[in-house]
């Protein structure tokens, strides 16, 4: 029945501005201002939009993973601009990098201004 809609995905944040220089200036994204938030428009032909939320809460979930050919160059790029890199312990342990290595893909989160959990995942 959807087969031949367009989709995009999207997730919400507290403050445009705060994201729009987040995802333009530090992870260096092309970012559309748009008249009811922000659209973003990914290699590969994903979209995705950015609305506002005066009680937004931060997904408890990753919202956005991004597809690196080598995470350890991006992880320290995205370092050097000011992303701090999650940190867990047991079952998902990562390395002192933030760099997850267990079993599944090569992996390490991130939280945009919003609180939302994004990711660079090695192919």
């Amino acid at each position: 029945m959807l087969a031949s809609s367009e989709a995009f995905a999207s997730f919400s944040v507290d403050d445009l501005d705060r994201a729009r220089r987040f995802y333009a200036d530090t992870l260096g994204l092309e970012v559309r201002v748009e008249a009811e938030g922000l659209g973003l428009d990914l290699e590969g032909g994903t979209t995705v939009f950015i609305y506002p939320k005066e009680d937004h809460a931060p997904a408890t979930f990753t919202v956005l993973n991004f597809r690196v050919h080598d995470i350890e160059p991006t992880v320290d790029a995205l370092a050097a601009a000011g992303v701090e890199f999650e940190h867990y312990s047991g079952e998902l342990q990562t390395d002192e990098r933030g760099i997850f290595r267990g079993a599944g893909p090569v992996i390490a989160w991130f939280t945009d201004p919003a609180g939302n959990i994004l990711s660079v995942v090695q192919v």
